[in-house]
């Protein structure tokens, strides 16, 4: 018997290939997918089943793809937003066989309506399941956002609630297997672990302490999370299919002649903060390789042009293998090299950084035409603030930036200096001059204190 965890890193991405006697499934493929027919050849299995999950919001699904290289079967819950083409329906109670492996289906609507847990038996030992493919509806640590029914918010809380019973009702032996780990944008209270069991997510997990479904479903109704623009792109492509991941997940290098007349719609700076802050080109964004699965997709739109700037050709192949998982594909090239650029006589901007003594001063001296601006989320917001600041997601400032004055002077805080980065290289390319970042932003203004 073999069972595979196959991690997306930056997505926080989890899914799963389960063999036994020669056949096996993948639940919740990702779009390049070749990675699944190559483990699963490699141990001398054919893949069958591809099961769904969900129909997911933050990356897009490899199963029309990976159907088409396999021939095996897409299984996709009732009650999607639209008809699923390249998948059939999989009810509760619907049960598959992979070798000797069980594979049945629970209905387990909450995070989405078509959401199916997927339960797996060994049929040599037949006293309760082994396991559960629990999507997006059980973590480690949390339980799945109900917040994409804004119209039905309490009934969604409700069965969300009535779900996680079912799936507890499986017995304290059964681990569970999500869709997604820590720094997922699909919970925000995962433990910084990937196992776990029914039992001690029950004992431990804090949402499935909460006994009475009414407490429940208002704890879920406090929630606050946000929604990236580009989920409702991954929601349509999710539904429809897509096109496979480009074969070439490296893109096109560019030289400095083509850095000095590209049009672009957007030129990505993908370095560490602290190199773009020190010198970058003109009107370019910045989006540090690690955090672009997180927020390229607030700010870069379907069908936008893509030109790459970074420090290494390996950088840029691991951007544009992030960029592929979402969507975001039309990538004209990359370039390495600012520092030579400079050198041949090409315009270099640069960020200012500053540190808690100034903002400190500022803010007692109540210094003209000047803010504080705080991009952390909300909760963060909530948990501590520097009194006389400014709050704007850094999301959000994909449009809010025009609630700005560009006149004014504005130093950007959030955590620790990395999202203030991102959203002061978003607010220059948008022509805001009066810029600056605070570098150790809440961390260092705390152990300042």
């Amino acid at each position: 018997m073999l069972l595979e965890k196959i991690k997306t890193p930056g997505l926080s991405h989890l899914s799963y290939l389960i063999g036994s006697q020669g056949k096996a499934a993948v639940i919740d493929p990702r779009r390049d997918c070749e990675i699944y027919v190559e483990r699963a050849r490699a141990e001398g299995l054919e893949i069958t089943h591809i099961f769904e999950t969900h129909r997911n919001e933050d990356l897009i699904t490899g199963s029309p793809v990976l159907a088409k290289m396999t021939g095996a079967r897409v299984l996709h819950g009732p009650n999607p937003a639209d008809e699923i083409v390249f998948a059939d329906t999989a009810r509760e109670g619907d049960a598959f066989e992979i070798g000797k492996l069980r594979i049945s289906v629970l209905e387990t609507p909450g995070h989405t309506d078509d959401h199916l847990a997927f339960v797996f038996h060994d049929d040599d030992y037949p006293e309760g399941p082994v396991g559960v493919f629990t999507g997006d509806a059980l973590f480690v640590g949390d339980v799945g956002r109900t917040d994409f029914y804004p119209e039905r918010a309490r009934e969604v809380a409700g069965l969300l609630y009535d779900s996680l019973q079912k799936i507890c009702a499986l017995g304290d032996q059964t681990i569970i297997y999500p869709a997604h780990g820590a720094g997922s944008v699909c919970g925000s209270g995962m433990a910084d672990r990937e196992f776990s069991t029914i039992g001690h997510e029950r004992r431990n997990n804090p949402r499935l302490q909460i006994a009475d479904r009414e407490e429940f479903i208002e704890a879920k109704l406090a929630e606050h999370h946000y929604q990236p623009p580009y989920f409702r792109l991954m929601e349509r492509l999710n539904v429809e299919g897509t096109s496979p991941a480009p074969r070439i997940l490296r893109p096109k290098r560019l030289m400095l002649s083509d850095i000095r007349e590209i049009d672009a719609d957007h030129v990505v700076d993908v370095r560490d903060p602290l190199a773009y802050a020190s010198g970058h080109l003109p009107g370019s964004i910045c989006l540090p390789v690690g955090m672009i699965s997180a927020f390229a997709g607030w700010f870069i739109g379907e069908g936008d042009t893509i030109a790459l700037v970074g420090s290494a050709e390996d950088q840029l192949a691991s951007v544009m293998t992030h960029l592929v998982r979402i969507g975001l594909d039309s990538i004209v090239g990359g370039y390495v090299g600012i520092v030579p650029a400079a050198a041949q006589g090409m315009e270099i901007a640069s960020l200012p950084m500053i540190g808690t003594s100034e903002v400190q001063d500022r803010l007692e001296r109540k210094r003209d035409n000047w803010t504080l601006l705080d991009v952390r989320d909300l909760d963060e917001r909530r948990s501590g603030a520097i009194e006389g600041s400014k709050h704007i997601y850094v999301g959000e400032l994909n449009s809010r930036f025009a609630e700005l004055d560009r006149e004014r002077a504005y130093t950007v805080m959030c955590a620790s200096g990395m999202r203030a980065s991102v959203a002061a290289g978003w607010l220059q390319s948008k022509g805001f001059e009066k810029l600056d970042v605070y570098l150790g932003s809440m961390g260092a203004w705390q152990h300042a204190s």
